[in-house]
């Protein structure tokens, strides 16, 4: 089933709960990953009002970032391009939704450490 067919809540859900069942994330880490993914959860529910299509994209991109970033077997290259496809699908929203490019980039900038 398409990812734009589910509730926002369950796209992110899912992205939250396999951040809590990653035995390979330290806590800190991981605190902080379920905060941003909530803050998430609540723009992309405002967004979703106005831009239903650019909600579920960035949500659906920010589970395969966020999947790449947890792989312990990191092909080249992958990772990055997973977080800068979930950088750009937040493009343009900058004067409409501040908070949300705010929590996209933060989300972006912590799951491309997790690759280093």
């Amino acid at each position: 089933m398409p990812e734009d067919t589910y509730p926002l809540e369950e796209i992110v859900a899912r992205i939250e709960e396999s951040v809590r069942r990653d035995t390979g994330i330290d806590a800190k880490r991981r605190d902080e990953l379920l905060g941003l993914l909530a803050r998430l959860k609540g723009e992309l529910q405002r967004l979703e009002r106005t831009r239903r299509d650019a909600a579920h994209s960035i949500a659906g991109l920010a589970g395969v970032a966020a999947h790449e970033a947890r792989r312990t077997d990191k092909p080249e290259g992958l990772l990055t391009h997973a977080v800068e496809g979930l950088a750009m699908s937040a493009e343009g929203l900058e004067a409409s939704h501040p908070d949300l490019v705010r929590t996209v980039n933060d989300l972006c900038t912590i799951l491309a450490n997790m690759g280093i």
